[in-house]
């Protein structure tokens, strides 16, 4: 049934993909056309579900050879799941950033400090949680001070 299917520019106007990216990710075998209305492909409206999960893996940084395996594997594929896990722990580690990078500079727009590096709420906000503050280092050296910690 036509009313079933897009046209590649629908599918880029609804998915926000560009039509050359979807050209390329069928190209890869990530999606398939159901064939073609005069000059331009046409996709069944389920490509749409399909492209979205190709998107958020693509935004998790997985590379299309990565995308292409985990829509082909099945249960079973152990070294697609540790892949999996190991992209989720570094996705963790990205947000543990960005949050504390959030947290400084929340505080710092209403902190009156002078000069602001020197706020020890705003160091302790941008360091990340593994760095010593002050004090004694894992060799027993004392660390020098950081971003005003003294």
């Amino acid at each position: 049934m036509a009313e079933d299917l897009l046209d590649i520019g629908e599918v880029a106007r609804v998915s926000g993909v560009a039509p050359s990216a979807l050209r390329f990710y069928e190209k890869r075998g990530l999606l398939a056309s159901d064939g073609r209305n005069g000059l331009r492909r046409t996709y069944r409206v389920a490509v749409l579900d399909r492209l979205a999960l190709i998107v958020c893996a693509r935004t998790a940084g997985f590379t299309v050879a990565e995308i292409a395996r985990f829509l082909a594997s099945g249960p079973g594929d152990v070294e697609l799941k540790a892949r999996m896990a190991t992209r989720a722990r570094e996705l963790d580690d990205r947000i543990a950033q960005l949050t504390r990078m959030r947290d400084s500079l929340r505080h710092a727009a209403g902190c009156d400090h002078e000069p602001l590096v020197e706020c020890p709420d705003f160091a302790a906000a941008i360091r990340p949680p593994e760095s010593p503050a002050s004090g004694t280092l894992l060799d027993g050296s004392t660390a020098p001070p950081f971003l005003g910690s003294r």
